[in-house]
């Protein structure tokens, strides 16, 4: 695998995105969706991850006012394991900490216990659910967040 390179969506990246979020996740965002958060959603900060020429991860995140919140982070089926969706994450962060964000928050499904480690390894820590939340199944979500950002800059 060559290197990384993480860089801004594109309506062009739209249909490899796609892909990754169906292949991930049992609620997919419709394509509109992404559309929108592209191309209209002036708090969006939308990113993806390319290897080889293709599309690996991606991720959607929302600025607002002081905050992050990451609304969709996933990683294609054979590209994980490879660190790809951390380094994907970190970019976000430090772009967003360049934009005056101090803090980060996210939902998490409760049975996703290895992106609950990643979010842990970067600094997340646990603080609250939100009942039922994933309408396929009920399933809670446990809501991370990551405080004072400025100690990412230091490492």
């Amino acid at each position: 695998m060559s290197d990384v390179l993480i860089r801004n969506m594109t309506e062009e990246d739209l249909e490899q995105v796609i892909d990754i979020d169906q292949a991930s996740f049992t609620l997919p965002w419709p394509k509109r969706s992404f559309h929108f958060e592209v191309v209209d959603n002036l708090t969006s900060r939308c990113w993806v991850a390319e290897t080889d020429g293709r599309i690996v991860a991606m991720m959607v995140g929302w600025l607002i006012v002081d905050e992050l919140h990451i609304a969709t982070i996933a990683t294609h089926p054979d590209y994980r394991g490879r660190g790809i969706g951390t380094k994907l994450l970190l970019h976000a962060l430090f772009s967003a900490i360049d934009e005056g964000i101090v803090r980060s928050f996210l939902e998490v499904r409760e049975s996703n216990v290895v992106a609950q480690k990643i979010y842990r390894g970067i600094g997340f820590v646990e603080d609250g659910r939100r009942k039922e939340y994933y309408k396929d199944n009920n399933e809670d979500a446990i809501l991370m967040s990551l405080e004072n950002l400025g100690h990412l800059q230091g490492d």
